[in-house]
Order: C-alpha cells, then structure tokens, then sequence
C-alpha cells in the first residue's frame, strides 16, 4: 500500500510539474525583442527623470543582481535540467526577471555580461504594455501583454505625447498590479512569494493603501519632458528590501526588566516588544526563504563584559526554526552542484540562542531550502505582519562575578537579505549578507554588591 502511494504522488507531482511547463511554454516567444522600445529610449527623448530613478532599482537589475544570477545560472537552471519536477523554473524564472528575454523566447537568456536585452530586465515597456492578467489572482507571471504604439498608465495625459497614444488601466492603480510577479507559486503548488495576498489580508489594503502608495510615492513633478506637472506624479523609485532606507525604523522595539535592582545570582526578566509599524505586509516579506531578521539581546556590566542572553521558548510547533541554532540545513543545494551526499551549510549563521522572525521552506524530502523551487512544504510562519506586536522574553541569570553598578542591556533587530553561510558556499557578493540594522533599544538594571 505505501508503494502504491508512493509511485501515486510521484506521478502526480510529475503531471502537475508537466501540466506547469506545458502551460509556460505555450507563452514564450509570443513577441520579439523589437516589439519593445528599450528604457534609454524612454528616458532620453522624454521620461528623464523617472528613467532615472528607475536605473537605480531593482526593476533594472531584476536579471543583473548578482545573487539574482547566482541563484539562476548556478542553482535554478542545472537544477531544472536534471529533475522533471522543477523543469519548468529554467524558462519560468524569467517571466518577471527578465519578461522581455521570456516573450521573445530567448530561454535562458545570456549571461549578463554578454549585454543581451535581457539586461534590461523589468523596464519601461514591460509595465506600461500590461493591460491585464489572467484568472482571479496575480501571480507567476500571468500579465496579459499588448506592446505597441500605445501604453498604458495610471493616468491619462493633458498633453497628446508626439511618440506613442496614452490609455488609462485602472489595474495599474492597484495592488493587484504589483501581484502579477510579487505572487509566486512553486512547481508543487506552494506559496512561496504572496507579498501581494500579505497586503490584501492585512489591514492596508482595507483601509485602500495601495502597494504603490508605499513603493512609488506621490510627488510634484514632471512626468514627461513636454507634459503638465503634477502634485501626485508618482515616483519611480520602487525602493523595498535592497534599500536600507526603507528596511531601517520598520520594526518599533522596546525592551524593559521586571525588576530594576538585583543580586548576583538572582534572575531578572526582560521583555521585548517588537512592533511592525511601517510594511503593509509581512516582515520580512518577498523572498522569504533567503532573508533573515532576527533579534539579539546583549548585557554589559560596569566593568565592560559583555553577556548573550538567549530568548526564552514559546512551545509553538516548529519554534525550533526560529531560534538561531548550529545545525545544518539546505543540502539541496547539491543537486546543482553535482556535490552527492551534500551535508548543508550552517542553517543561520549568527550566535546560537536568538530570536528568527522567518519562514522556513522545505523541499520534497523535508529538508530546509533557500530554492524556491524546490519548495513543497512551509514551515511555521513567524514573521511579523502588518501592525502586529510580536512580545519575546529572556530570563538572564545575573552571574555571580557581574560587576556591581548599572548593567546596561540592549535589544537589537537585524536583517539580512541572504543567510550568511549560504552566501559564502556560493560566493555571493558580501554586500548581500551583510546585516542591516532594523532598529534597537537599551534599558538598565542596577548591580547590587
């Protein structure tokens, strides 16, 4: 019977992978390189300002990021030509990193280094040619393209443009826009990006705060060359998780003791409220199974040394994942590696004992991953959303050789884009695992001799 269920959910996954790539396919090459004009085009003959504000996002380097190339050419892709489950992520991964490469059929897309348009990643022409997307819910890709002499915005214009027709699509006011690509489903059926169904769960989206209210502010400005000014243009700055910017202040801490005085020995209880006061969705958000935010508490006494204190448990199932812990993890990562029997790198990182604000990801053998992909099961969902307080404790035994006078104890909230050890094993650039600091607090408790 358990052989019979085994080789039932073999072929299942593998139709469902089969039915996925099918579907896919049937949408590249739909278009050429030509039907689009390139964002230099855009931005030199009219859209200055905004071409340029758009040269320094994320948008434009969608496909040119190093760890975006890292993670395609050296993961996803050896990953996708050796397991009929994942084949699909070869061509799929492009659909909103590199759209244009995807439409004109170019699967995969050169290197970067080569210059194929392919570099130009999320551009003008890409957003400002979807007039819609197919079924109820934006996600994978599912943006219904009409490139041509017309584009589409969120607004209409006072001024004929002397180069293209103007129409208004509402969708391009909303959030659901933004859903087309900030909604992702793995081969297996798993939500591994909802930023967008975050929002729309979450108290913003009642409220009509818009994705683009956040991440393409309003502003007085041009918006073309020979067009009016506007009081509410918006800005395109599409700042998130790579600017430190945003990701610092998003998360309020304050930490305070039960008591104020105690005696060597004794122990004293801090707690930490951690408030998410700024993301209209969860925190972290997007890319979940690389990024890490996490929360250490540090004492110093008079005399200078410095103490970890470890938070204290929850009992929740699965909490074992959210706290910082030298184990292994990722060992599907050998697949694409061609490295058998991979034992994984470090799972965190960081110091043993602190609190992960995360959702770990697991593959098809129950395994923690950072390949989306691969992803066929999600872990405990401990982020923080969308104006919710999350309250940690930690119970510290003052040691008996503390240094009588003030102990200054300090709450700090860290993010990181990418887990550290993974980073190293794949030579990803430092600048990518490098930790932001979100926000922090201190408090005080007096020593007694």
């Amino acid at each position: 019977m358990i052989k019979i269920i085994l080789i039932f959910t073999f072929f299942s996954l593998l139709l469902l992978a089969l039915m996925s790539a099918d579907t896919l396919d049937s949408r590249l090459g739909l278009y050429s390189y030509n039907d689009f004009e390139t964002p230099k085009y855009c931005g030199t003959s009219c859209h200055n300002d905004f071409y340029r504000q758009w040269e320094q996002s994320m948008m434009a380097q969608a496909y040119t990021h190093h760890w975006d190339e890292i993670e395609y050419f050296d993961l996803a892709v050896p990953h996708a030509e050796k397991d009929p489950l994942v084949a699909e992520v070869k061509a799929g991964c492009n659909g909103c990193h590199a759209p244009m490469a995807y439409l004109a059929g170019k699967i995969p897309p050169p290197r970067p280094e080569m210059n194929d348009r392919a570099n130009e990643s999320v551009s003008c022409e890409i957003c400002h040619s979807i007039v819609g997307f197919e079924g109820d819910t934006p996600f994978n890709f599912n943006y219904i393209m009409k490139p041509g002499k017309t584009k589409f915005s969120s607004r209409g214009s006072g001024v004929k443009s002397p180069n293209h027709n103007i129409e208004v699509n509402p969708l391009m006011k909303t959030g659901d826009f933004c859903g087309i690509c900030h909604n992702e489903k793995s081969p297996f059926g798993v939500w591994v990006k909802s930023t967008h169904l975050e929002w729309k769960e979450g108290p913003y989206y009642k409220e009509g705060v818009q994705c683009q209210d956040c991440h393409m502010p309003k502003g007085r400005s041009l918006t073309a060359a020979m067009g009016n000014i506007y009081d509410n243009a918006r800005q395109h700055l599409f700042h998130g998780a790579h600017d430190p910017g945003k990701v610092k202040g998003t998360i309020e801490l304050r930490i305070h003791p039960d008591i104020r005085e105690a005696e060597p020995g004794e122990t004293v209880l801090f707690t930490i409220a951690l408030y998410n006061q700024k993301t209209g969705h969860k925190f972290p958000t997007g890319s979940v199974e690389d990024r890490m935010v996490w929360m250490t508490v540090e004492a110093v006494d008079e005399s200078g040394k410095k103490y970890q204190l470890k938070v204290n448990k929850k009992g929740f199932e699965g909490e074992e994942y959210t706290i910082s812990s030298n184990v292994l993890a990722y060992q599907d990562m050998g697949i694409a590696k061609n490295i058998p029997d991979f034992k994984g790198v470090q799972r965190d990182g960081i110091p043993e004992g602190n609190r992960i604000f995360r959702m770990p990801y697991f593959d098809p053998q129950g395994r923690m991953t950072i390949q989306q992909w691969n992803t066929a099961k999600l872990g405990v969902d401990y982020r923080i959303g969308p104006r919710e307080t999350k309250i940690e404790k930690c119970s510290f035994n003052i040691p008996i050789n503390a240094a009588p006078g003030k102990m200054r104890v300090t709450a700090s909230l860290y993010y990181q884009k990418l887990v550290k050890p993974v980073a190293d094993f794949l030579n990803v650039p430092l600048e990518e695992s490098e930790p932001i600091l979100v926000n922090q607090h201190s408090t005080e408790i007096t020593i007694l001799k």
